[in-house]
């Protein structure tokens, strides 16, 4: 029996079989002896989120639109499956082919969430490939890569991982996969494909890094062997109005988390709020121009069939030229009955005329991100939003129709007291009696202020990163401490679990010492970990205990200015100088203007040899 015919012999076993047997509308499928590298591109959850990751659209087509190269999906089987896979000898396999993923040249994972972590060495177990790099053939076969915004601090898997790509990956995938084909014809082997690779620029090999430690648990030096350099810089693509987009989607036979068009927009972010790892992370900010997206997304929804598109981007109303951009899509997106999503939106350039744009296409609730509870803890994390532009935001949302809000925010923020706390509280409430107070308020419907609550995670390439997190009875603390602070029904709060959150910090902040504990946690039964359900907290801190690693160490414990820190010999084009200093600036609670109104000299600019802003 092929394997083709042993997958389908146990599809009706297993919830949503279209999961795993291919053959969607989009997919590319190549001839195998045409094409000279092939690359099986993993994503470590299931299908559902993989399918749904723009990332991966991008390059999978990027990859795919070169002739001689080869470019199939892979993702996590769910437990259901997992369990017939193991029990019929179905090794893990890409979905254009069915081929083994253990026969592909690259086998490349996107890191998008610490939590995946344990999923990746189960997907490597299933394939078949040995775990830990040093296990692996010196043959040049089965490199095994990873990229996404984990990899800024890849060290908790540095022992899985042949090579790192840090930052955007158009041009180095190419790259990277062009010296394979150069270096295989010539019969290199993979030691020395890997010292090549080490000198592209945006490329981390660990292996020829090597970390002491002191007493006290800090790193002490970090010695680099094999001509590799001291400082690896991530890539960036420069032009990023005529950067390569797919103009077509894989349209899967069953629902997936966002089952729509995806457009990017913009990269980057001006704001430069001092928890968030993305802001800083994808600088330098660049965006598409009107005309640009408008193509994109025309060329998309007509290619796919798809009634739905999503602007992708982490700030989309900070695009200088929304207004126009949404007058093209809108008149499109109208006359062909098509749904336009427009997430990430700021409180502070809400207008009544966005609001009306927005009318057109959405008939939800509103969203916004005030993230603290007070002006001076809004100031701490540079969040740069007032009360006064948080009201003005709802008043004209319910002045225009709206009766729901929701309203994310942020628990266990440095310099946090318990009267922040109470005041999300206030603050829900305040704008419930804003919303009776309107005259014209929308008529015969109940308010409903949804208050969403997250846990700080202190990440690395942020002001924040030397910070530690609260702990986890604090946090419980704090989060009984909102609930009875709230005083209407009509004011809804949830929170996330502080397990969860305590375990994304010290995987955010590990260093290569965590390696043994995350394959602990999975020879212990741990994946899936960013899921209820399957979440294994308790036997976490078995493995951590086993290993003789303590959490707190990572999650609960201040770092110093000068430490060297885990991702120090990474280097992200903004500088841990400007972190410093914005990380002092935020205890005094002063903010920081945004990269539109003033530099900040994070030092990105030099960095990518060009002005962010003019």
């Amino acid at each position: 029996m092929n394997l083709k015919e042993k997958i389908e012999k146990h599809l009706m076993e297993v919830q949503k079989p279209s999961r795993y047997i291919g053959g969607e509308v989009g997919s590319i499928v190549k001839d195998k002896a045409s094409t000279d590298v092939s690359f099986a591109f993993c994503f470590p959850d299931t299908y559902d989120i993989g399918m749904s990751h723009i990332g991966m659209k991008i390059l999978y087509s990027l990859i795919n639109s070169r002739e001689n190269f080869r470019c199939e999906r892979c993702y996590a089987p769910d437990v259901d499956f997992e369990k017939i896979m193991r029990e019929n000898d179905i090794p893990l396999y890409s979905l254009e082919s069915l081929e083994p993923v253990r026969d592909f040249d690259f086998i490349g994972f996107t890191m998008q969430y610490e939590l995946s972590y344990t999923n990746v060495l189960n997907m490597l177990d299933l394939a078949g490939i040995p775990i830990f790099a040093k296990d692996r053939t010196s043959e040049l076969t089965q490199i095994v890569a990873a990229g996404g915004p984990c990899v800024c601090n890849p060290e908790p898997l540095a022992d899985f991982f042949d090579l790192f790509i840090l930052g955007e990956g158009e041009e180095v995938n190419l790259e990277l996969m062009e010296l394979f084909n150069e270096m295989k014809k010539q019969g290199a082997d993979r030691l020395e494909f890997l010292r090549k690779a080490a000198q592209i620029e945006g490329i981390y090999v660990p292996r020829f890094y090597n970390f002491s430690y002191k007493a006290d648990g800090t790193i002490e030096k970090m010695t680099v062997t094999d001509n590799a350099p001291t400082k690896i810089t991530k890539r960036i693509i420069k032009d990023f109005d005529n950067v390569f987009y797919p103009e077509n989607f894989v349209v899967p036979f069953t629902e997936i988390v966002h089952d729509r068009v995806s457009v990017e927009v913009l990269r980057g972010c001006i704001r430069g709020c001092r928890f968030c790892q993305a802001g800083f992370i994808y600088r330098p900010f660049r965006e598409k121009s009107p005309d640009t997206i408008y193509n994109e997304t025309k060329c998309l929804c007509e290619n796919t069939g798809y009634d739905e598109v999503s602007l992708a981007s982490l700030s989309t109303s900070d695009h200088s030229q929304i207004d126009e951009m949404l007058t093209k899509l809108i008149d499109y997106t109208a006359a062909e009955r098509i749904n336009l999503s427009l997430p990430s939106l700021r409180v502070d350039n809400f207008t009544e005329e966005l609001l009306e744009k927005i009318k057109k296409v959405r008939k939800s609730g509103l969203t916004f991100a005030a993230e603290g509870g007070t002006q001076r803890l809004r100031d701490v994390i540079n969040k740069n939003v007032t009360e006064e532009e948080i009201m003005s935001t709802c008043k004209i949302a319910f002045e225009g129709g709206y009766s729901s809000v929701k309203l994310y925010f942020m628990m266990g923020l440095p310099t946090e007291t318990d009267e922040d706390i109470i005041g999300i509280a206030e603050l829900a409430q305040r704008i419930l009696d804003l919303y009776y107070s309107i005259e014209n308020r929308p008529k015969g419907r109940s308010p409903q202020i949804s208050v969403s609550c997250a846990t700080f995670v202190p990440k690395p390439f942020t002001p924040f990163q030397f910070e530690p997190q609260d702990t986890r009875a604090e946090i419980e603390r704090k989060q009984k401490l909102l609930l009875d602070s709230v005083k209407s029904k009509k004011i809804k709060v949830s929170y996330h679990d502080s397990d969860v959150s305590q375990l994304e910090a010290v995987l955010a902040k590990g260093d290569r010492r965590l390696c043994d504990v995350v394959y602990t946690a999975w020879q212990m039964g741990c994946r899936f970990d960013s899921w209820s359900e399957h979440f294994k907290f308790g036997t976490w801190l078995e493995a951590f205990e086993k290993c003789g690693v303590d959490p707190a160490f990572y999650a609960n414990r201040k770092a110093e200015y000068d430490e060297i820190l885990p991702w120090d010999h990474l280097d992200y084009m903004v500088t841990k100088e400007f972190f410093i200093r914005e990380n002092k600036t935020a205890h005094t609670a002063v903010t920081t203007p945004n990269c539109r109104q003033k530099c900040s000299g994070c030092g990105v600019n030099k960095a990518a040899g060009r002005d962010c802003f003019c």
